[in-house]
């Protein structure tokens, strides 16, 4: 366990153990010996941002465990490595599910099992952790508890799943090699997907040469997933950029940070996209001429050279904001007429 990649995994391993299973104090005990009191804690739209481990709890994880009380984490993908910039990241991607009795954020329990996607990436220094950018599919649970209140997704929703090959917890030792071509590829892929439609049709992406026949691109819900080019090209990408076809000309403004683990490759970046919806097509949205911003924390699996699975979350809802559309309040106004709070509904071995 020599390399600082496999010693960082190490070091965040005993906080999704206690997450595991789910209680207070060990939780918290484990934030307070991983995370700096001055760490940068940048969380989804409405949760916002913070600095250090208590807010992270308080503002974050209470509420959800006081919604969810079996809450658990499930990790299937946890990958390290270090960025163009020399910066140490850990990025984990998996599920919270658990018993969804009582409100959250305003969404209205269900009693049932509940699952939401996390992309959470870690920044590392000396064995700390000194930032945190985090997605959770918020989107998601509001669509389990039929509370979605925006357009319906062109793509499929239903239960992501960890990568097929099973190994997405990757084991040491990183090989620097290995991850920086898995790496390339990746930044390789995306600087032909930005020549469409800038500088040609959807040929000049050259798709094939990146991309495997049957690659599955999982999206955030409001999106969807796609299966293959075709799927990913008319779920997803079309509408896309016929909504913002400036994607990519903003390339000057935002900082991207790439790292690779064996074949596996993950982006973050606060934000990683900027774009002018100025035209009709996704999600529904009117072309508003407004110049927005995205975050998106990103995995993608090679196999045999061509990208296989592609994990894409981005925080939809503060796109949402940024455009004036409040996401809650129509929340609140779609589900007035449910019975509010929580359900009493034995939870566990009860």
């Amino acid at each position: 366990m020599s390399d600082i990649h496999t010693q960082n995994k190490a070091q965040i391993a005993s906080m999704r153990a206690a997450m595991y299973d789910f209680e207070t104090e060990s939780v918290q005990a484990t934030f307070k010996a991983l995370i700096e009191p001055d760490a940068v804690i940048h969380m989804p739209w409405p949760l916002g941002d913070m600095i250090g481990p208590e807010p992270l709890y308080d503002r974050c994880y209470a509420p959800l465990f006081e919604a969810i009380p079996d809450l658990e984490r499930r990790d299937w993908i946890v990958m390290g490595g270090r960025t163009e910039h020399g910066d140490d990241w850990i990025g984990c991607g998996g599920h919270y599910s658990g018993t969804f009795v009582a409100p959250w954020l305003d969404i209205p329990p269900t009693g049932h099992l509940a699952h939401m996607r996390f992309h959470e990436f870690y920044r590392f220094e000396g064995g700390r952790v000194v930032e945190i950018q985090s997605l959770w599919d918020i989107p998601e649970l509001m669509m389990q508890a039929n509370a979605w209140p925006m357009a319906p997704s062109l793509g499929l929703e239903y239960h992501i799943p960890g990568p097929a090959t099973l190994d997405g917890l990757v084991p040491g030792e990183w090989n620097e090699k290995r991850a920086r071509a898995s790496c390339q590829h990746i930044v390789d892929m995306l600087a032909y997907m930005k020549r469409h439609p800038s500088q040609g049709g959807p040929e000049v992406m050259e798709m094939s040469r990146f991309w495997h026949p049957k690659m599955n691109w999982y999206g955030p819900a409001g999106i969807g997933t796609g299966r293959g080019i075709a799927g990913f090209r008319n779920w997803h990408q079309i509408p896309f950029l016929n909504a913002m076809p400036d994607r990519g000309k903003y390339i000057d403004e935002i900082t991207y940070h790439f790292f690779g683990d064996g074949d596996y490759a993950a982006v973050t970046g606060w934000p990683n996209m900027i774009q002018t919806i100025t035209d009709d097509g996704w999600m529904g949205i009117a072309p508003a001429g407004k110049k927005i911003t995205m975050c998106s924390l990103d995995f993608w699996r090679i196999e045999n050279g061509l990208i296989r699975e592609n994990w894409v979350m981005v925080d939809l809802l503060d796109a949402y904001r940024q455009l004036g559309v409040d996401v809650f309040a129509r929340l609140r106004e779609f589900n007035k007429v449910r019975v509010p709070g929580s359900i009493s509904f034995p939870v566990g071995d009860v």
